[in-house]
């Protein structure tokens, strides 16, 4: 398994992933694919913000990747983030996620960041688990925020201290 930060290069594997995710999930709220091109400018705007985003290979075929975006635009938030993870469904359940989402909270401490927060749709019980395996702690839960499928669901937020105070 290598780590390593996202190219232009990956966003058609990118997209390759997360699409299965719109399509059959409300783990994403999106609801029209994403194109490779889409996908390659998301990647080059969180790196041109001075953000990470990771990609995860096994045997050199990406299977996963994690990125982080500023949580909100006003100067006063500059030190929080939200972050997310995905995953090929061959890697779900292996311990990839939890390596990779290790390594991009890593990433953020050293880069000064203060908090990290995790907006999960529910129920996702493996999304739960994977962020309070991390030590997120759930903050907050909005009921009924989005619309997807025909039904209404919730968001919960999780977030996790990066730097003390």
């Amino acid at each position: 398994m290598q780590i390593r930060e996202a190219i232009a290069d990956d966003a058609k594997a990118i997209a390759a992933i997360y699409n299965p995710f719109i399509a059959n999930t409300t783990i994403t709220f999106e609801e029209a694919p994403v194109t490779d091109a889409d996908m390659a400018q998301r990647i080059a705007d969180v790196q041109g913000g001075g953000l990470p985003w990771l990609v995860v290979e096994q045997d050199h075929v990406v299977v996963g990747y994690a990125y982080a975006t500023k949580w909100r635009v006003r100067h006063a938030y500059r030190y929080s983030v939200e972050s997310s993870v995905y995953l090929a469904p061959e890697a779900a359940g292996k311990g990839v996620g939890t390596v990779l989402y290790t390594a991009l909270l890593e990433r953020l401490r050293d880069q000064g960041y203060h908090l990290a927060i995790g907006g999960i749709a529910l129920p996702n019980a493996g999304s739960v688990a994977l962020h309070e395996k991390l030590g997120f702690e759930k903050v907050a839960q909005f009921r009924e925020v989005g619309f997807k499928f025909e039904r209404w669901l919730d968001v919960g937020y999780w977030q996790k201290t990066l730097n003390p105070a």
